[in-house]
């Protein structure tokens, strides 16, 4: 590993707050993270951090470093885009990150055959259905899906996702069918919550316009994963992307609830920093994800007969 490269696991772990997250980020075990701010205390003759059992902070002379070293890994990162754009070969990492359910159904197959076509180009991808800060996380892009949060940097929508409110058979059968929205606020609605989540209420689409709900419920979870499978085992009522439940819509295990008032649609698209967009391999990498999922949205939609179209 170069010198450079220790530089950015010192970065990482500070940014991280952990060696172990820190060196995981960089693909090393917390001994070889650790011995690599070693090597780095070594160089310079003073100690970078303060470590203890329960908490890393940097040093005066560690957070100079870090912030020197930020300036130069950014500088670095885009010589290397500037010569790759001459070259015509893009090579280096990209850092994606991208909501659990739509990452693992919809980005992870797209990154092999990417980096087939571009073998210079490594992807580093991360799942999370927590709000992504890119610049704290380093991340080159996040894909996301509702709102972007933050208007300072440039996105690009690649579809809208329809959402379904669902339910197992077996809870509906034991309390009962919610017949309209103000039903909601009976039962136990399975939250996706976070530092910042956006989701203490439900948006839905009725005759007389949209309805906020501030539905509740006993557990929740920061996973949309989590929570449709404690829909599947009967735990209450959960708001999902449609895509991500229409097997389970299909084989009967879980039910459509007040289909005629569904959930407000989810925009889905691609979020980046503005610096990053002259960095020919993001370029490539969101246009080539754009191409290849574009329309995907058309495979989840409802049949038209049984959807009211977004008037938006």
């Amino acid at each position: 590993m170069s010198y450079l490269d220790s530089l950015r696991v010192f970065v990482r772990v500070v940014e991280k707050g952990s060696i172990t997250a820190g060196g995981r980020e960089m693909r090393l075990s917390p001994a070889g993270a650790s011995n690599r701010i070693k090597e780095l205390e070594n160089h310079f003759g003073v100690r970078l951090l303060n470590r203890t059992t329960r908490s890393l902070t940097t040093t005066e002379i560690g957070q100079l470093l870090y912030d020197s070293a930020r300036k130069i890994l950014e500088a670095v990162d885009e010589t290397e885009a500037l010569v790759a754009s001459h070259s015509g070969s893009p090579q280096g990492a990209i850092r994606v990150v991208a909501p659990l359910g739509i990452g693992r159904r919809l980005i992870a197959p797209l990154i092999p055959r990417f980096c087939e076509r571009w073998p210079d180009v490594q992807v580093r991808l991360r799942l999370t259905d927590r709000n992504v800060n890119l610049i704290e996380d380093s991340a080159d892009l996040a894909f996301f899906l509702g709102e972007p949060q933050d208007s300072t940097f440039a996105w690009r929508r690649i579809d809208d996702f329809a959402r379904v409110l669902v339910a197992a058979p077996s809870y509906l059968a034991a309390q009962g069918t919610p017949a309209v929205p103000d039903d909601l606020m009976a039962h136990n609605c399975l939250l996706l919550r976070f530092p910042r989540s956006p989701e203490y209420f439900w948006v839905l689409e009725t005759p007389e316009g949209r309805r906020k709900l501030a539905v509740s419920g006993r557990f929740d979870a920061d996973s949309g994963d989590v929570l449709t499978e404690w829909a599947l085992a009967g735990a209450g009522i959960a708001n999902r992307p449609r895509y991500e439940v229409a097997a389970h819509l299909a084989d009967g295990s879980l039910v459509e609830v007040l289909p005629d008032t569904p959930p407000i649609s989810a925009q889905f698209g691609i979020l980046m920093p503005h610096r990053q967009l002259q960095d020919p391999k993001v370029r490539l990498f969101v246009d080539f994800a754009a191409q290849e999922l574009r329309g995907v949205g058309e495979a989840v939609r409802p049949p038209a007969a049984a959807r009211k179209d977004n008037p938006e």
